[in-house]
């Protein structure tokens, strides 16, 4: 059984990061519509990797078999792209510098290696998450869709993001085959 507090913050990352993939689709939607068709891309694809880490933390959860009560917090309100990459930024560093690094410890702390890598995984995805919004938001205010070149991809095991015209021959983070990586 997963000791109490990383079963906590199991929980709560399972339920950041499903509302993250969610939210994400949304803002998707809206970035289309307003003709950011590669700032679409980039909320799909990473709206994919959010589900990635979501089902990891759901995973990791193992045995684990009651009714659970869900709190995380999210940055909430869509409504332009520009705002949305705004609210998309917040969430990812709010990821990286404050709940991986301290879910991190509580994993390690109480030796759930599971919780651990699923944690590492996520934290080390959202800090390239955090960068591409942040670059893809200089654009938007500018009234510029985000010039991509090649596609997304996204690694299904640990949800690594790389930009490029082929994804790299093995996963950085977890060493999955560049076959299996999924592109947008």
């Amino acid at each position: 059984m997963v000791k109490p507090m990383t079963k906590d913050a199991l929980l709560s990352a399972f339920g950041g990061e499903s509302m993250a993939h969610m939210r994400y689709l949304i803002f998707a939607d809206i970035a289309e519509k307003e003709g950011f068709k590669n700032v679409a891309r980039l909320f799909r694809a990473i709206a994919y990797a959010e589900q990635v880490h979501a089902a990891n933390h759901y995973r990791a959860l193992r045995e684990y078999n009651e009714d659970a009560k869900v709190v995380a917090g999210a940055p909430i309100g869509p409504g332009r792209t520009n705002k949305n990459l705004e609210l998309a930024i917040r969430g990812e560093e709010y990821e990286v510098s404050e709940m991986y690094p301290i879910y991190l410890e509580i994993a390690r702390y109480q030796d759930e290696k599971e919780a651990e890598i699923s944690f590492s995984y996520a934290y080390r995805a959202e800090q390239i998450h955090a960068q591409l919004y942040r670059e893809a938001k200089e654009y938007v205010d500018k009234g510029l869709d985000w010039p991509l070149e090649g596609k997304i991809w996204i690694c299904p095991v640990c949800g690594h993001t790389y930009v490029g015209a082929e994804p790299p021959e093995r996963c950085p983070v977890c060493g999955v085959p560049k076959e299996k990586y999924v592109g947008f």
